[in-house]
């Protein structure tokens, strides 16, 4: 490839032409991209307000494309044979969509509606539909090419790219939830190369990029649930005392004792102290609450081996992330996590696999704002095994961690990789006004 050292614009014809940072080698000489209004490139197309409710996954002849799965689920590129699409219910009527409404491949589908600037106007392309029928559904804005400037496949990155992202945003409206209309998304300026043969080396290197990524995904997927059967064979069941599965070692060790978390650990919460944000200074002391790390200070409240359980929030239900997670060294805890000390560190990471594993219902307080207050805390009943069990297990599952830590690096690594690229085949966002 070629490398430019920054982004340049030309002016040709009265039209704007940028230069992006890298280019492929039998593009080296060709003439800079040119820049477009949305409106030149794309008209929209009609879409539906159906809400969740309006939907199934089971049968119908329609499938419906909702905003909530753009944000979530769906990939850049679009193949209808590889995502789980919910069907529009056959109750509902779906006369006044007309055959142009009806997406085709190569259409272009943005979310119109997010809580978070970073998410407003998150895109899909659709590169396959399988013959099956497909509408564009709540909160969404369909637009399709009224020409061929783009060839299937480079719209769904263009609309990833820095530059169109920034643009994007600078056209969201709104405070709590921020919205994009179709008439503010038809005046942002698209750039691309005018050679077809360009466009496709641009689409099929970064897709290719994509493809190890989702590889490296699904490894670490199947770690996760390799762990998530292992801890449901490792550890009791609820109700249960004992485990379904043991190392051969333990076959015939004493039974597990069931013990409150009160009296294996000890509860270090006179130690919590909360610090305002006037009272705080930048510095290199992890600052922990509910979810973890929330900050850096210069001050310490602790120096050992700790464990921390969220204390409040919403992800004590919902946990899509631990409620326990182990501190080493300097740190300050304020009171939004408890703070547990072990005698045995072989203790303190059984506590913490198994609170991250169980139903904490019947210890947690409130609905709106779910608490894990310190006494209930003290009283979750916790079944162990001998010392040495113990060990045996936790030297597994800390195995198996390492593991995932590891998984998890190699795929932050090409993510940044891919990030990298896109700024470099993509014109630079510094002269998107």
């Amino acid at each position: 490839m070629n490398q430019n050292s920054k982004t340049t614009s030309v002016k040709k014809d009265g039209k704007t032409t940028l230069m992006p940072k890298l280019r492929f080698p039998e593009f080296r000489d060709a003439e800079g991209w040119e820049s477009k209004s949305m409106s030149e490139v794309y008209a929209f197309k009609g879409h539906n307000s159906l809400s969740r409710d309006k939907l199934n996954y089971e049968r119908g002849s329609v499938k419906n494309i909702h905003y909530g799965d753009i944000h979530t689920k769906f990939s850049t590129h679009f193949d209808i044979a590889k995502e789980t699409v919910p069907y529009i219910n056959q109750s509902e009527s779906l006369k006044a969509f007309e055959a142009e409404n009806f997406c085709v491949e190569g259409d272009i589908i943005f979310a119109d509606a997010s809580e978070d600037l970073e998410d407003i106007g998150k895109a899909i392309e659709i590169v396959s539909l399988n013959g099956e029928r497909v509408l564009s559904g709540l909160h969404t804005i369909l637009a399709r090419q009224t020409e061929t400037d783009l060839v299937r496949g480079f719209g769904g990155h263009l609309f990833k790219s820095k530059r169109v992202r920034t643009l994007i945003q600078k056209e969201s409206q709104g405070s709590k939830v921020l919205g994009l209309s179709g008439g503010r998304l038809a005046k942002i300026e698209i750039p691309f190369p005018s050679s077809p043969r360009e466009q496709q080396k641009i689409a099929e290197c970064l897709s290719s990029v994509d493809e190890v990524i989702a590889a490296e995904a699904r490894k670490l997927d199947a770690l996760k649930s390799h762990k998530k059967g292992l801890m449901q064979e490792l550890f009791p069941r609820e109700g249960e005392t004992q485990p379904r599965l043991r190392f051969p070692e333990f076959q015939n060790a004493p039974e597990w004792v069931v013990k409150t978390l009160g009296k294996v650990g000890k509860n270090l919460d006179n130690r919590r102290v909360p610090i305002t944000a006037n009272e705080r200074e930048s510095g290199d002391v992890p600052y922990y609450g509910a979810s973890g790390i929330v900050d850096f200070v210069k001050d310490f409240i602790f120096d050992e081996d700790l464990l921390c359980v969220s204390e409040d929030g919403a992800n004590l239900v919902a946990r899509t992330y631990p409620i326990a997670f182990p501190i080493s060294g300097k740190a300050w805890v304020n009171n939004h996590a408890h703070v547990l000390w072990f005698k045995n560190p072989c203790m303190q990471k059984f506590v913490e696999v198994y609170l991250n594993s169980i139903n904490l219902g019947d210890f947690i307080t409130g609905i709106a704002q779910p608490k894990l207050n310190k006494a209930m805390l003290n009283s979750i009943p916790i079944p162990h095994p001998t010392v040495p069990e113990q060990q045996c297990i936790a030297d597994g599952l800390t195995s198996l961690d390492n593991l995932l830590a590891a998984q998890t690096q190699k795929l932050e690594a090409l993510k940044t990789h891919k990030k990298g690229l896109m700024q470099q085949l993509f014109p630079s966002p510094k002269e998107a006004v």
